[in-house]
């Protein structure tokens, strides 16, 4: 089934320079390694990826297609599966077993770095594929207090409520042209890689709990530097540091104190200076967006129509 080296190079070549001609860079694609070349995982282009995302060390991508064959390929990231629709059965070769799966929305796969496979789907179906760069995974480790590497499950068929939760939350930042900033995307890619490492890393039964919240001075601490840096695209890993935090401890002590997540409250906070500005005289929507860290008009519109139940417009015609 796998093509000779040389029509397979040309192969890919040829795919390369047809994507770049067309605008289209392949730079931030899921790779696998097939014999000497690093390939796309999927020949086709994703109906959407994560090319232009905020997400630092995650890659993630999309696809509709048919009946395909995926023939021997090495993963040199940790690769999950989602699948979104269809239901249709796969056959899968690994290290010499051999198993046959019914997929259906919500099946997923991983497969840890160093897995080689092969993959037939018998039908079309929908699926969002994510690779994570060791990086990434060793961050989430020793942002939960674990030292050492960790390992993964190789899983051809599993659910899980909670990562589907977050890839469908990631699915919706990819089909919104990522409009809810680079904050909310850290939080995403963090609580995503926390999950794997500790349902499914071989180090996971001695992830440490925290218990508390962040004291009263280190709350006015970030509440101040939230204020003074309200214009600007703040990331999680600014916040952690005021209180010398982890990332990880430091978004789940902030939720235990104000009973929401960062995101949700800098987004709070953002529409209520908006509202200020708003009624300042001669204050545009683009002017207001931008004095407030929203990214363009259309994003703050809209977040500011989610937290109001009206567009900035409206809301200052009835203020």
């Amino acid at each position: 089934m796998e093509e000779q080296p040389i029509a397979s190079e040309r192969l890919n070549r040829t795919r390369k320079e047809e994507l770049t001609l067309a605008g289209y860079s392949e730079e931030r694609r899921v790779f696998v390694r097939a014999g000497k070349e690093q390939v796309p995982l999927f020949k086709q282009r994703p109906i959407l990826d994560s090319r232009r995302s905020p997400w630092r060390g995650l890659i993630l991508e999309k696809h509709h297609h048919a009946g395909c064959e995926i023939p021997v390929h090495d993963h040199e990231s940790l690769c999950l599966h989602f699948q979104t629709g269809g239901q249709v059965d796969m056959d899968w070769l690994c290290s010499g077993r051999s198993g046959r799966e019914r997929s259906v929305p919500g099946s997923m796969m991983l497969l840890p770095a160093g897995t080689r496979d092969s993959v037939i789907w018998h039908g079309s179906t929908q699926r969002i594929v994510a690779a994570f760069e060791p990086a990434l995974l060793a961050d989430a480790t020793e942002q939960m207090g674990l030292r050492g590497l960790c390992d993964f499950k190789l899983l051809w068929s599993f659910r899980d409520d909670q990562v589907g939760l977050l890839l469908d939350a990631m699915n919706r930042e990819m089909a919104s042209g990522w409009g809810t900033g680079a904050l909310y995307g850290d939080l995403l890619s963090m609580a995503l890689s926390v999950a794997l490492v500790r349902k499914y890393g071989e180090l996971s039964k001695s992830i440490p709990h925290l218990r508390g919240g962040l004291s009263q001075r280190h709350i006015k601490r970030v509440i101040a530097y939230i204020e003074d840096h309200l214009h600007e695209d703040i990331r999680l890993e600014e916040l952690a540091n005021l209180n010398s935090l982890s990332r990880y401890h430091f978004a789940r002590a902030f939720r235990e104190s104000l009973g929401e997540t960062p995101y949700q409250y800098i987004l709070k906070t953002r529409v209520q200076r908006a509202k200020r500005l708003l009624l300042v005289p001669g204050s545009t929507v683009s002017d207001v967006a931008a004095r407030t860290g929203f990214s363009d008009p259309s994003q703050f519109t809209r977040m500011f129509r989610k937290i109001t139940g009206a567009t900035p417009l409206e809301w200052r015609r009835n203020a």
